[in-house]
């Protein structure tokens, strides 16, 4: 079978005995740095010296197939450099291809930037929605799109471009929107800054150090009544978003229908 393995995020402590045991025993691993890999196994005090195959977001695609039909006659442990495979990490493509192919997939569970962000940013846990990496190019408008999601809302980003995506985000969900950014999670330096949008984007203008997980507070809920309603795509409108897009996303919110709040909005501008 094929065994996707989590792994530290940073504090070595949190490799698993299962981690270990499965590492001990493993015949090949699926890694997506061979030599990250290969150090983790001596740090971890591993004696086994597995076969190990590079496994990364340039050849996912295309050593997947082979990978899939070694692990019919021997288990494949994939690794990523840090977290669980398949999260923003190479995984997805190969798990597609096992399960097509008939191949048995489990999972040791571990260590996770996502939940720990979420449980440590001090907003809502009880939904949320993970959201990858922040776009380089668009985050106004992508800010905008998710401007009135209810979920907490957690991403990845870059250090060196965290002070000029803060600035961004402020401007596409408000700048009173509560956030947290946190560094280097389960490392010796660890920081969980909490505020608005606002005051982080100029905390962090100059950017920061080590790996960064954004927490984001969802939007309120949406009064269901139809001024309510038709006031809240004319505000989203005057802000620059198209007035149909606008009475989309409030009718989904609101479970109002999107073309009685279009034309009443219509209305209401006329008038």
């Amino acid at each position: 079978m094929i065994v996707l393995a989590a792994t530290p995020i940073g504090n070595l402590g949190d490799a698993s005995r299962r981690l270990i045991e499965v590492l001990e025993a493993a015949p090949v691993v699926a890694a997506e740095d061979t030599r990250t890999a290969a150090h983790l196994l001596r740090a971890l005090g591993v004696e086994n010296r597995p076969k190990l195959v590079a496994l990364h977001e340039h050849n996912e695609r295309a050593a997947s197939a082979d990978l899939v039909e070694a692990a019919r006659d021997a288990d494949l442990v994939v690794l990523t450099d840090a977290g669980m495979p398949g999260i923003s990490d190479p995984g997805y493509v190969l798990v597609e291809a096992a399960i097509a192919a008939g191949v048995d997939v489990t999972a040791i569970p571990g260590p996770s930037a996502v939940l720990t962000a979420l449980v440590l940013s001090g907003l809502p846990t009880d939904r949320f929605a993970f959201d990858g990496f922040v776009p380089r190019k668009g985050r106004v408008a992508w800010a905008r799109g998710l401007a009135t999601e209810q979920r907490t809302i957690v991403v990845f980003e870059a250090p060196h471009r965290i002070g000029a995506s803060l600035a961004d985000l402020a401007l596409g969900f408000g700048s009173e929107r509560r956030a947290a950014v946190c560094r280097e999670l389960t490392k010796k330096f660890e920081e969980v800054a909490r505020g608005t949008l606002g005051e982080l984007a100029e905390r962090f203008a100059d950017g920061a150090r080590g790996e960064l997980v954004v927490v984001i507070e969802g939007a309120p809920a949406l009064a269901a009544d139809l001024p309510s309603a038709v006031a809240e795509v004319l505000a989203r409108a005057s802000a620059g978003e198209r007035l149909k897009a606008a009475a989309a996303d409030v009718g989904a919110a609101t479970g109002l229908g999107t073309r009685e709040l279009y034309e009443a909005a219509l209305a209401a501008r006329r008038g």
